[in-house]
């Protein structure tokens, strides 16, 4: 082997150990950061939040509850409205109005007739504008009367800063309101839709679906559909989303991921303006590694409750065997609150709080409430038991009494 032939080997040999190198001190190194939440300056978003799925918690937020325009992240809102609220067969028509709708729009002209399914795949793969006003108009007659309805579901869904103008989230005003929402209520909208609704099993199918073809109800027009969120393709498991931008908002983007039993929601609003449409992507990964990373699962059904606390409670002037005896009554705890597990960091542990009355008065009725017991986290509660009595127990009387008198004298 010549001497230049060596050098060039031993150059590979070296550039490969050094490769090894890199990749070894490297790699623990970003996992150990990614154990550690963001700095907020690392985060393109004006405001953002990572959020617990299942139980609804915020892992992280930056400007989380600050009210900013979102754009079309609106429309998984209506999305959820219409299959809940819709029979996805039915044909609806284009009206002036949507016709309007500036894009991203289908385009389809007043008068043409479609099937809600097809306008609500339009509307959530492609972002079609005028998809969401003919879909608004089918549910409750005209977009403002959809505008209510969309905020009432935003306060039967937990919000607390969000007021919704248009159906398709481009920027509006009414009054002294503007349309927004926050990150931690974009969060729980897109926690709704794919956790609490009846729907949620569609909502979910829709927004993972990579295209779709359909045609107008005359069979005449074909369109075909490709999904814009392209963080479904970014990281093992994730399930759903929804990107946005308007002048005003800037990009905006709402996403969900399922991964070993552990369910993860990012909200991200002001996420760059032109030509910065990455910024989302890049802000997405970097909260979901960091929830990866950070918390771990803890069933609730692994915490026992504390047999012990459910010995039987003296009641007090109760009718029992004889005057003067001390009646007692088992308790029981009914679950009236469930959730059945919840992501903890290192330190972080679910308490007990057992809340039970140490004694009762008669009379008492069956199924009366005693108590409760709460699994909590913080000041959250995540799942609540009522602690009920057993049995029906009358106060003692003056009649009674003269029975147990009576008794004693036979």
């Amino acid at each position: 082997m010549s001497e230049e032939k060596k050098w060039v080997l031993g150059l590979k040999r070296a550039i490969s150990f050094i490769i090894c190198l890199i990749i070894l001190f490297t790699y623990p190194t970003k996992l150990m950061a990614a154990q550690e939440p963001p700095e907020e300056a690392e985060l393109f978003a004006k405001a953002a939040v990572l959020m617990d799925g299942d139980s609804g918690r915020v892992l992280y937020s930056k400007n989380g509850s600050e009210a900013l325009a979102n754009a079309s992240t609106t429309k998984i809102l209506t999305c959820i409205i219409a299959l809940e609220n819709c029979d996805l067969e039915q044909i609806t028509e284009v009206s002036v109005q949507a016709a309007k709708a500036p894009k991203v729009h289908l385009g389809a002209p007043a008068g043409q007739k479609f099937r809600m399914k097809d306008l609500i795949y339009a509307m959530m793969l492609e972002s079609f504008n005028d998809c969401a006003v003919v879909i608004a108009e089918q549910v409750a007659g005209t977009t403002e009367h959809f505008s209510k309805l969309m905020n009432d579901y935003a306060k039967k869904i937990g919000c607390k800063d969000t007021f919704f103008i248009t159906p398709n989230g481009l920027d509006a005003q009414k009054d002294s309101q503007f349309h927004h929402t926050t990150a931690e209520d974009l969060a729980q909208i897109m926690r709704y839709c794919i956790k609490e609704s009846p729907k949620a099993d569609q909502f979910l199918k829709i927004t993972g679906e990579a295209e779709y073809t359909f045609t107008d109800v005359s069979g005449k027009y074909a369109y075909h559909c490709y999904n814009h969120n392209a963080f479904l393709k970014m990281m093992d498991g994730a399930v759903s989303g929804k990107t946005g931008f308007t002048g005003n908002a800037g990009y905006c983007y709402v996403g969900a991921l399922e991964q070993n039993g552990k369910t993860y929601i990012v909200a991200l609003l002001a996420c760059g303006w032109p030509n910065n449409r990455t910024y989302k992507w890049s802000d997405t990964r970097k909260l979901m590694e960091y929830g990866l990373a950070a918390y771990e699962r803890c069933d609730l059904d692994d915490i026992a409750l504390d047999g012990s606390r459910f010995a039987p409670v003296p009641i007090e002037h109760a009718q029992g065997g004889r005057i003067g005896e001390q009646v007692y009554m088992k308790l029981h705890a009914v679950l009236k609150k469930d959730l059945s597990h919840v992501l903890l960091r290192e330190g972080e542990q679910v308490t007990v709080e057992y809340r039970i009355a140490q004694k009762l008065s008669a009379p008492v009725k069956k199924g009366s409430c005693a108590g409760a017991i709460y699994y909590k986290l913080g000041g959250m509660v995540l799942r609540e038991y009522q602690v009920e009595t057993t049995e029906d127990m009358e106060k003692l009387d003056f009649e009674w009494c003269l029975r147990q008198v009576l008794k004693l004298a036979v």
